[in-house]
């Protein structure tokens, strides 16, 4: 066992020695050693109840004969840092996350690992350091909280922000804001609509790397803690039987993944995240893959931000394994750490609601979720999550309105200086320009809570929650920093989106381009320090996975 290297012969005595004033036994030195990667804190909701689950895992580890070692790793509330400096590091933090487990790992010679995590970066970080390492691991989601209710209808964190855009138009009051405020996330757990975070979970499971029904299984539900345990105890099964990572997600899991993501409608941030943690693996996940996979696999579940639905309606429907199932004649066999294989899994899957989750022939949307574009401003590529556009805004014209900021473009939505028509650009937000690339809940919010929806396009170099709904074209590739033609933008230009057409034009040609890409320079002037500088130093585009060289 690697655990050898620390407990194993005379010449380990002092490791053992400080290993005993950790609480180890003699008893304890023969069995394999477990870390457990716990990004249990108090602030983030998501994961306010992870110290709970990690008992749990910790648990059925030392029942299945192992030894248990907790260790913390950072994790970041998009949400909260949503709107200010704070979002740079959110992105910034997957990296950090990865480091965090390897660093864990690697120095003390754990056989194998636990990953107990939940929000956006989190789930992607732990699968990075897996595939990284390549030594036994399992992934343990903390889940989705309850969705808020009120009359009759399901709120999450994006009813907030939009809540603030009906404000800003003169449609309701401070009040409002506050009811929406007080109940849209009544306790534990990932927001509850299919966000970044719950659309990693259900990514993680289709990849094979939790146990079958975690992914949308809530928090609030005792069945965690049971998941919990059983992987606890499964680790040690998998580290007694050598089963690595790279022997469960292969290249066939990734396209899997891809599949049940545009069938559900995830996160655009899947475009990030799968690339970054396939490239880890030693596999290649592409913009091309995922625009290939979506224009075949529909989109056959409408849960919130472009439905109705919350994750707990989706597990009520049969949960991932349902999804499976109705996706059979798309999958390729793969394994999963349950011991079983991903076609095993979804031929025992079972729909209870097949209006929630729709058959094939009878899907929301005839392609999946995401589409990527490409054109004059993004001859590297941008991506849409096209299941939560109104068919208004499927083909577009408009006028840019250009802002090198989130901030003045936030001030100029807030202010009624957008109207019917505009086409908001925001620049210099990418992965270097900002650097760290933010997401960008508040504006597309704005414009959907002022009515501009089916109105108003919004793109940029940065990136999106995935509570964004609305014509919102995300990963611009080159940005503005590395002088992609975005850069060029200027107010009035005429600016063409057509989504079914995958294209995102703007009516310049390219000498114009070249001419104006000559003299493009950022209004606004940001020299980062710490680990962002660090982070616009290493990170490459958006349309690669903004990983880092």
């Amino acid at each position: 066992m690697r655990s050898d290297d620390v407990k194993r012969g005379v010449e380990k005595a002092p490791s053992r020695s400080l290993l005993r004033a950790s609480g180890l036994t003699d008893a304890d030195m023969e069995k394999p050693f477990i870390g457990v990667a716990d990004s249990w804190n108090t602030v983030v909701p998501g994961h306010i109840h992870l110290d709970r689950i990690t008992e749990a895992v910790v648990q059925g580890i030392e029942e299945a004969g192992g030894r248990a070692f907790v260790f913390g790793v950072p994790a970041v509330c998009d949400g909260i840092a949503m709107g200010h400096e704070g979002m740079r590091y959110s992105l910034v933090s997957r990296e950090t996350i990865a480091d965090s487990c390897e660093i864990m790992c690697q120095a003390h010679r754990f056989d194998g690992w636990v990953g107990v995590t939940n929000c956006d970066k989190v789930t992607p970080g732990m699968l990075m350091a897996a595939g990284r390492m390549d030594i036994p691991a399992a992934m343990v989601t903390g889940g989705a909280m309850e969705p808020g209710r009120m009359d009759g209808e399901n709120l999450d964190l994006q009813s907030v922000f939009e809540a603030i855009g009906l404000y800003k138009a003169g449609k309701a009051d401070e009040d409002y804001v506050r009811t929406i405020e007080c109940a849209a996330c009544p306790g534990q757990g990932s927001c509850s609509g299919l966000f970044t975070a719950n659309t990693m979970a259900c990514l993680t499971e289709v990849m094979g790397m939790s146990l079958t029904g975690c992914a949308t299984c809530i928090a609030t539900d005792s069945r965690k803690l049971e998941i919990a345990k059983a992987t606890g105890k499964r680790i040690v099964e998998l580290v007694k039987q050598n089963v690595n990572p790279r022997s469960i997600v292969t290249e066939a899991s990734i396209r899997n993944a891809i599949r049940a993501d545009m069938a559900i409608g995830g996160s655009t941030n899947t475009a990030l995240h799968i690339p970054a943690i396939a490239r880890e693996f030693g596999l290649r996940a592409t913009l091309d893959m995922f625009d290939g996979i979506s224009r075949q696999v529909p989109h056959i579940t409408s849960l919130r931000p472009g439905g109705p639905y919350s994750i707990k309606d989706l597990d009520a429907a049969g949960g991932v394994p349902a999804v499976l199932n109705r996706l059979a004649g798309f999958l390729e066999d793969a394994p999963t750490i349950n011991g079983k294989g991903i076609l095993e899994i979804a031929e025992a899957g079972k729909v209870i609601d097949g209006e929630i989750i729709r058959p094939i022939d009878r899907p929301f949307h005839q392609q999946g979720g995401i589409a990527v574009l490409r054109g004059n401003i993004a001859p590297m590529g941008s991506v849409i999550k096209q299941s939560a556009v109104s068919p208004a805004m499927m083909r577009f014209t408009g006028k840019a309105r250009v802002f090198d900021s989130e901030a003045s473009a936030s001030r100029a939505i807030s202010s009624g200086g957008i109207v019917p028509g505009d086409v908001v650009v925001i620049r210099y937000e990418g992965p270097k320009g900002a650097p760290g690339m933010p997401e960008m809940l508040s504006p597309t919010s704005m414009i959907m809570g002022m009515g501009l929806g089916d109105s108003v396009a919004l793109i940029t170099d940065g990136r999106f929650s995935g509570a964004t709904r609305g014509g919102a074209i995300g990963h611009v590739s080159p940005e503005a920093y590395e002088k992609g033609p975005i850069a060029a933008l200027r107010d009035g230009d005429i600016i063409d989106i057509d989504i079914p057409a995958r294209t995102l034009n703007a009516r310049l040609s390219d000498a114009e381009i070249s001419e104006r890409l000559r003299t493009a320079s950022s209004s606004e002037r940001r020299e980062p320090v710490g680990v962002l500088r660090k982070y616009r130093e290493l990170v490459t585009n958006g349309a690669e996975g903004a990983y880092l060289e």
